[in-house]
């Protein structure tokens, strides 16, 4: 599927944090919402940077996807862009992409089919498992054994469970499934059969992201981003990711799990701005 399509098939919802002259664009992870970087935003300082970001399809205020095509290049595509708008905007200065979970995934295709627009490439936790396929067979056959404790209740109807248990495994762990409010649960349910439907995309690379040269000919800057305690499979993928980036960094937040930059908004940040200061230096300011 085509990334550059001028007119796409459904508008997302977008907003933007801050009012600073450094340029970030965001993705958030499934569940979730672009709200979600709101703390990141606020730890890198809002009068310093402008951290832009989107709905992903079936998530926030954007519209249900309509099933059609990959969602991940959907995702993608309505990204760019946004992206290509917020990069006019800069004069033609490249923007720092950032991306978690599956948003990590839409951030790598967005980067793969448009490199100039990006400086530099952040991946936290992106749930690519079929990275993990080459370098510990064994734990992708976990990853998805343990997916199947999911699958089933949502295979039997009980979009609640299963989406309860998702969340008990990805999620941040507090508060407790009953304990979070109704409108919470009821957004993550309307999302969660979108998640679903993303399986071969997570695990099967259906969108080709990982074929053979395309990691090695995204020669800007990238930081892998992870929590020391996030789920066992996570690792590998980091370290299958790293081996075929040619400008990768990696990076491990103590104490922090899967949710990484909403737990640990300010350890994020701290890893960003070292990152960006050290690998994709901001351009001088016009005098």
């Amino acid at each position: 599927m085509s990334l550059d399509r001028p007119v796409l098939p459904q508008e997302v919802y977008h907003r933007s944090f801050g009012h600073g002259p450094h340029a970030i664009f965001a993705v958030h992870c499934s569940l979730a919402h672009s709200g979600a970087w709101r703390g990141v935003a606020a730890a890198l300082g809002e009068s310093r940077v402008t951290v832009s970001g989107f709905d992903l399809l079936s998530h926030g205020k954007s519209p249900d996807w309509d099933g059609q095509g990959i969602l991940q290049l959907r995702n993608a595509e309505a990204g760019l862009l946004l992206l290509e708008a917020q990069v006019a905007a800069a004069k033609g200065s490249a923007v720092d992409l950032l991306g978690h979970s599956f948003g990590a995934t839409v951030a790598l295709a967005m980067a793969q089919a448009r490199p100039e627009l990006v400086r530099s490439l952040t991946l936290i936790e992106p749930v690519l498992f079929a990275a993990a396929g080459a370098l510990a067979p064994e734990s992708l056959s976990q990853m998805r054994a343990d997916h199947e404790r999911v699958r089933a209740p949502y295979a039997a109807g009980d979009i609640e469970q299963a989406t309860r248990l998702f969340n008990r495994a990805w999620g941040t762990g507090h508060p407790k499934w009953p304990d979070l409010p109704q409108n919470a649960r009821a957004a993550m349910m309307r999302s969660f059969p979108a998640v679903m439907d993303c399986d071969g995309q997570v695990y099967d690379d259906e969108a080709g992201l990982l074929a053979p040269g395309r990691l090695e000919a995204l020669t800007l800057p990238v930081l892998l981003l992870q929590g020391a305690e996030t789920q066992p499979i996570m690792s590998t993928v980091t370290r299958a990711l790293s081996a075929r980036l040619p400008g990768a960094h990696v990076a491990v937040i103590e104490g922090a799990g899967h949710m990484v930059p909403v737990t640990h908004a300010a350890e994020t940040a701290e890893h960003l701005m070292r990152f960006w200061s050290q690998s994709a230096p901001q351009p001088e300011p016009d005098l």
